[in-house]
């Protein structure tokens, strides 16, 4: 069971995980001691099980508009970043090479496209001309929808490091919190390098683009209704592969050190100055990891695989790069910008 505790700064519900004596606020970085009276969850705040928590735009203030109290935040610009790197250490499904993909993608966003470094941090809020990254590298995983609101009957998940006790963060939630509240003129692109992640940000448009460079886009806005755009803000996010597919974590690419597939073609595309629109970046990542050796140090990692036969790996699909987005475009001639 979770408990719910006031930040002691700003006063934001935080989710207590079971016989924590402190917890961080994500918001305003305050560190709130459990021991202390003063910050006992009040005896009417609920407390029920991971999943079934209200969605988090109900929880709190949305993470886009919120101004802590006290003293306010150091002033970072108009870029912000967040980068995710989860290598799952001394565990049986252990990635070598998530570390190194979050290092290569803070030195891409702060000398290629001047990212303040100080800005690699967390989101504290944003106004029309910002430019937003959430870069993720790590497992991810699927589980069966029962609300009808996935295409393929499976909800996207993206794992943590305690995913095993305190469960996986899945697509709805991701869209619920950093896709649904962004506001209008703030764009925010999302860089997903794990399985089974095409649709992790449920984003209302995949571009299913064959290899010939050929695309229509797909709806998949549920057929419940359902609202799964932006508050006006524009979202693009590129993923690692398809939702049925596994992507790789392997040292064939760089030849060097051991990096997920996916951000090694993102950044490669990037660096050889082919990442002129959505659609030429798309492609070149793909003709990438198409023209690597699968045999020179491949690994496909799926969190699936690995939990289901006790560790041991079998031949994976071939990944394909996914673009997703809140509004359908022309990839061709939309240039790419962060």
């Amino acid at each position: 069971m979770l408990m719910l505790v006031n930040c002691s700064s700003c006063h934001t519900p935080l989710q207590l995980p079971p016989g924590a004596k402190s917890i961080r606020c994500v918001l305003c970085q305050a560190v709130t001691f459990i021991a202390d009276p003063r910050y006992a969850p009040s005896p009417s705040a609920p407390s029920s099980h991971y999943y079934q928590q209200p969605p988090p735009q109900l929880q709190g203030p949305s993470p886009y508009n919120h101004a802590p109290s006290g003293p306010p935040p150091q002033a970072h610009g108009s870029k912000r970043a967040v980068i995710c790197g989860v290598s799952y250490k001394n565990t049986g499904y252990e990635l070598k090479g998530c570390i190194n993909d979050a290092n290569c993608m803070k030195y891409l966003l702060v000398n290629r496209f001047s990212f303040p470094e100080s800005s690699i941090v967390t989101l504290t809020g944003c106004q029309p001309g910002d430019s937003l990254v959430f870069h993720y590298s790590g497992h991810g995983s699927q589980q069966r929808n029962y609300t009808g609101d996935e295409v393929d009957g499976y909800d996207e998940t993206l794992c943590p490091t305690d995913f095993e006790s305190q469960g996986m963060i899945i697509d709805d939630e991701i869209n619920a919190t950093i896709v649904r509240p962004l506001p209008h003129g703030v764009k925010l692109h999302a860089i997903i390098d794990a399985c089974h992640s095409g649709t992790v940000l449920d984003l209302p448009f995949l571009c299913r683009m064959d290899r010939h460079g050929k695309y229509v886009w797909e709806d998949h806005r549920p057929r419940s209704g359902m609202w799964k755009g932006t508050s006006g803000g524009e979202v693009i996010s590129f993923s690692g592969c398809d939702d049925n597919q596994t992507s790789a974590d392997t040292s064939a690419l760089s030849r060097i050190a051991s990096t997920g597939a996916m951000t090694y073609s993102f950044i490669q595309t990037i660096e050889r100055g082919h990442a002129t629109t959505y659609g030429n970046m798309l492609n070149a990542m793909r003709s990438t990891i198409h023209n690597t050796d699968e045999h020179e140090g491949g690994f496909i990692s799926s969190l699936l695989t690995m939990l289901s036969t006790g560790g041991s790996l079998g031949g994976g699909l071939r990944q394909e790069p996914q673009l997703t987005a809140s509004e359908a475009f022309d990839v061709y001639k939309k240039p790419f910008s962060l």
